[in-house]
């Protein structure tokens, strides 16, 4: 028995070693290029990483990892808590699968703003795909992101392009005000609603209505079908009003029930006609030219801001700031304005 018993410590201790052990830069890349999808977790691990030395790995990594698949097709999938996102995605995956692709979700989970945790349960959501070996799960917290995505998604993207995953699903935690961050890293976006929630009225509104490029009424099953086929038109109405979008492509309205698999595959075909589309006219490219220059900006803007945060004399001014601003002995645009001015002269 104790023979048993020991042979299993040194098991586990082998694992867990194996586990330890840190996978240097060009290991990483060359095992993600390879469609490693352990690797490919290690490295969307390492992209997250907010520590100094593994950032610098990171970009590193994310650079060897750049081009590598010109053919994906990133689609971002939004919508409000409940609509059924994840069931929606497990759905579009398995036709995904049958079309013969590689599917990767990079699922956000929203982190609470009080215990900074999240729980991460997408993969439990979607029980049959995670089984499959052509399909690769991410979830990650979206910390204090904005737009529903998590902080390192972009990098995400590319590296499972690289792996080999030519179908990037990026389910978002929900939508707000702030869906450009979504919209800047895909192909196609598509926004999920609900018939008989008040969305019908939503869909006048501007902002994320113009951004979708397709919007998809799910849970159109049993007695809700009605209401899900009236909401169509009504949508289809909305969208009529606004102005037609720069790659020619007037966005669809459809509906489906995940839970029924019903009206999937008519969401799939929507896609690739877009895909088409944008592709013969020349826009894709475009739209992937003007991605990564507002990320340029966005990571400038990341950086900018971490090395004013990470700056030793800032620290100390900054939490005398802070006192004041409690105590009402300035206000917070003068003490703003004094700490900015400050840092200019330490630069110099």
């Amino acid at each position: 028995m104790s023979t048993l018993k020991n042979t299993g410590k040194k098991g586990v201790s082998k694992v867990r070693k194996h586990r330890k052990r840190k996978l240097s830069v060009e290991e990483l890349t060359k095992n993600v290029l390879a469609g490693d999808k352990t690797s490919l977790a290690r490295a969307i691990t390492l992209v997250e990483s907010t520590a100094v030395e593994d950032q610098k790995k990171a970009y590193i990594l994310v650079e060897n990892c750049l081009g590598a698949s010109a053919d994906s097709l990133r689609i971002g999938i939004t919508g409000v808590p409940g609509v059924g996102k994840s069931t929606f995605i497990e759905a579009l995956g398995r036709t995904l699968l049958d079309a013969g692709k590689k599917v990767a979700v990079l699922a956000v989970d929203p982190t609470s703003s009080l215990s900074k945790g999240s729980i991460l349960g997408d993969k439990t959501r979607m029980q049959e795909l995670v089984k499959e070996a052509n399909v690769f799960i991410r979830p990650s917290p979206s910390g204090n992101s904005l737009g529903g995505v998590a902080r390192k998604t972009r990098e995400s993207i590319i590296l499972c392009e690289a792996a080999g995953f030519d179908c990037i699903l990026i389910e978002t935690v929900g939508v707000g005000q702030s869906e450009v961050a979504v919209h800047s890293m895909v192909d196609f976006f598509l926004l999920l609603k609900l018939a008989g929630a008040g969305d019908e009225l939503q869909g006048i509104k501007r902002g994320i209505m113009e951004m979708a490029d397709a919007i998809v009424i799910n849970k159109a099953e049993g007695e809700n079908l009605k209401r899900a086929l009236r909401a169509q038109v009504e949508f289809e109405r909305a969208l009529q009003l606004y102005p037609p979008k720069e790659n020619d492509w007037f966005p669809q309205v459809s509906t489906c029930s995940a839970l029924d698999k019903s009206g999937i595959k008519e969401v799939w075909e929507m896609v690739e006609k877009f895909s088409d589309n944008v592709k013969n006219n020349g826009s894709w490219s475009l739209n992937r030219e003007r991605q990564n220059q507002y990320w340029f900006r966005q990571t400038v803007d990341d950086l900018l801001k971490q090395h004013f945060y990470l700056t030793p004399s800032i620290k100390k001014e900054l939490n005398n700031y802070l006192t004041l601003v409690s105590q009402n002995k300035i206000s917070p645009f003068r003490a703003a304005e004094e700490l900015l001015e400050y840092y200019r002269e330490e630069l110099k």
